[in-house]
């Protein structure tokens, strides 16, 4: 749009400074000065032939009726004869003049119109502080599984969603719900769609809307596995927020936002969002250095007033929040050689479970006073205990029903450290060297064990004892001629190792492919993309993972992808 303003604009420009007569910047003299500057409006497309020949036309004629009538006058403020080196220009009349001048601005409004840039009232004001943006993925995902594996694995996030489960072996006759660890699942075909609006109310405020996929509300995955009897799938609100950026230093933003911290998916999946409100600086030191940071406030779980629905006894609020901070640097080593780095905190408040005062559920209690304090969502990996308190019916002790729920047996304080390395290579290849480690400070199995009162039900060994862990670590390599993978041709491959031990990080939020999601794992994973066009690229990658403690569970998994953004 602005290169047609400055192109017809110019063409303005240039007939009415050759017609007002500013002879330094006229071209070289000539008797048909007139004709050549309406001929060359027509070369441009200004003016169309039959409108440019009838001026002409008239133009001649008035030139000659105008010279006849003011010859005297025009000889006398001619002056002396004209020098070598003089320049005389052609006069034109006052009415050509204008009819040009009417031509011309008749022409350029009409392309305005047709081109719709000169038209500011056609759209309302808000159309142009909107943007769109989204992606879409679509994956074929097979999952294989150890023949070896133990079959017997609780699936305790299963057990909180359907609980409460009977764990007396006299009273229950069914099994609690177990996780899958022989069966393959092949060619899963999955859709992960995501749409954003994103609109700028004012130069320091935005807001923002995302919509997405997701086969149900789950934190860590917006993928939709297909099929179903070709039944419609879900859309989820995946982001809502608003944000203010006082600076170009500092951005508030709030509601439900993209991570903000800068971290990798052995914490956080990559499409995994954050209720809450954070405040994100970014300040460049000089040309080599800059410093970067967040602190965040985040509402995990909001426990609920009442014990059941139909319950008279009521629970004092105990909501879950996850505090963060995080310190950050960039250093441009030399011109080939980046290095980022950043140290977080994160506090997981009242994320572990708590151990009830007795109940009597079999006596028509609607439940335990502290069955709100399992976990909302959970994977699997993490240390787990039975929350409830359940008093043994006199009348028969030994068949009294134990309807239990699970709870988190560690809490959760996380020392954050990532790394990353960007070289550039001979051959523009390009090589990205990454590394994350994280430490549980809230870690300690005294603790775990009297807050559970004894009841831990997994991560145990042969003698009872906890067998788990506080650390988790992971490197990886990618190597290619692009990181981002924008255009087509770009190429990387990459691969890496991640070790996670039970309860060295909630096992709610992390990736959700990797083992499957969850702690008590471990292994590599590996992998490469190709550019198929702008935008569009084809990635592969193959994750192999086990168990770090207890029982056997292997699993593999392939992934083929072509992933689509705009």
């Amino acid at each position: 749009m602005i290169s047609n303003v400055n192109r017809l604009s110019l063409a303005v420009g240039m007939v009415i400074t050759t017609l007002v007569g500013h002879a330094a910047a006229a071209p070289a003299p000539s008797e048909n000065a007139t004709i050549n500057l309406i001929r060359l409006l027509v070369e441009q497309g200004v003016l169309k032939q039959d409108k440019a020949e009838a001026l002409i036309a008239q133009a001649q004629n008035e030139a000659v009726q105008a010279q006849k009538a003011a010859s005297a006058s025009t000889a006398v403020a001619a002056g002396p004869a004209a020098a070598p080196g003089d320049v005389r220009v052609q006069y034109v009349p006052a009415a050509v003049r204008d009819q040009i001048r009417d031509q011309v601005k008749a022409e350029v409004m009409a392309t305005a119109k047709q081109e719709n840039w000169a038209q500011p009232n056609t759209f309302p004001d808000w159309v142009s502080r909107i943007s769109f943006d989204g992606d879409i993925r679509l994956r074929d995902e097979s999952r294989y599984y150890s023949g070896t594996n133990s079959n017997e694995i609780v699936d305790f996030a299963r057990l909180n969603n359907n609980g409460p489960y009977d764990v007396n072996p006299n009273s229950s006759t069914n099994l609690p719900p177990l996780l899958n660890s022989r069966e393959d699942r092949e060619n899963l075909f999955r859709l992960r769609a995501r749409l954003g609006m994103k609109a700028l109310i004012s130069p320091e405020w935005t807001a923002g809307i995302r919509i997405g996929t997701g086969s149900d509300n789950n934190p860590v995955s917006t993928t939709q596995t297909l099929g179903g009897g070709f039944g419609k799938k879900d859309i989820w609100l995946d982001q809502g927020y608003l944000t203010w950026k006082p600076s170009d230093q500092l951005t508030l933003t709030g509601g439900r936002i993209a991570n903000p911290f800068f971290s990798t998916d052995m914490l956080y999946s990559t499409d995994l969002n954050f209720d809450g409100v954070a405040a994100i600086f970014d300040h460049k030191l000089n040309r080599d250095w800059g410093l970067f940071g967040t602190v965040g406030a985040f509402p995990v779980e909001y426990t609920n007033d009442t014990s059941t629905s139909n319950g008279f006894d009521k629970e004092e609020s105990d909501n879950k929040w996850l505090y963060g901070a995080q310190i950050g640097a960039n250093w441009a080593i030399n011109s080939n050689n980046r290095l980022k780095g950043a140290l977080a905190y994160y506090r997981f408040d009242d994320i572990e479970g708590q151990r009830s005062s007795p109940c009597e559920p079999w006596a028509g209690a609607p439940g335990c006073d502290s069955d709100g304090s399992r976990s909302a969502f959970m994977q699997k990996g993490n240390s787990v205990f039975l929350l409830r308190d359940i008093t043994p019916n006199p009348l028969n002790p030994a068949t009294t029903a134990q309807p239990q729920f699970v709870g988190l047996a560690s809490e959760f304080n996380l020392l954050d450290l990532n790394l990353v390395w960007d070289t550039d290579l001979p051959e523009d290849f390009k090589l990205r060297s990454q590394a994350n480690y994280i430490h549980n400070l809230g870690y300690d199995e005294g603790e775990m064990r009297k807050r559970s009162a004894g009841q831990i039900v997994n991560n145990l060994d042969s003698n009872g004892e906890v067998e788990s862990g506080a650390n988790a670590w992971m490197v990886q390599f990618t190597l290619g001629n692009s990181l981002d993978l924008k255009k087509q041709g770009d190429w990387n491959f990459f691969a890496g190792y991640k070790y996670i031990q039970p309860d060295a990080l909630p096992d709610g939020f992390n990736d959700s492919s990797f083992h499957l999601g969850g702690t008590n794992a471990k292994g590599y994973f590996l992998g490469g993309s190709y550019g198929l066009a702008k935008n569009v690229f084809a990635t592969g990658r193959w994750l192999s993972s086990e168990a770090v403690y207890g029982a056997p569970f292997d699993i593999d998994v392939l992934q083929l992808e072509i992933n689509t953004r705009f």
